[in-house]
């Protein structure tokens, strides 16, 4: 899911011109369709990780009623203990895709701001 932030350097220089093809490519339709790419990518993972949050969120919330109800079931201990895990998993995940988000971004005005501002 995150193939164009992995390459974003090679995507950016490949969209841009250099000095003897200004020409013949638009640079700024080159940056803008770049762009579109670059937000509904970072759209949809945002979206994906929010909502295993939430399902996360709900499981624990399930099972810590399960233990409340059953506070000597080691079962459902292991599972509490794995499924806080996996939040807090998750809820790194999602400050995670912020950086990779400031950095694609940063990346991407240094390379088209003299030919689209978003």
């Amino acid at each position: 899911m995150r193939i164009l932030d992995d390459k974003i350097v090679y995507a950016l220089n490949t969209s841009i011109p250099t000095e003897s093809f200004k020409a013949k490519i638009d640079a700024t339709a080159a940056c803008h369709d770049l762009y579109s790419q670059i937000r509904t990518g970072h759209s949809e993972r945002e979206n994906v990780i929010k909502n295993c949050i939430l399902a996360t969120a709900e499981s624990v919330k399930k099972l810590k009623a399960v233990k409340e109800e059953k506070p000597n079931d080691l079962e459902v201990l292991r599972n509490l203990k794995a499924e806080q895990k996996k939040l807090r998993l998750l809820q790194t995940e999602l400050s995670v895709e912020e950086v990779i988000q400031e950095k694609t971004t940063k990346l991407f005005t240094e390379k088209c701001r003299s030919y689209y501002k978003p």
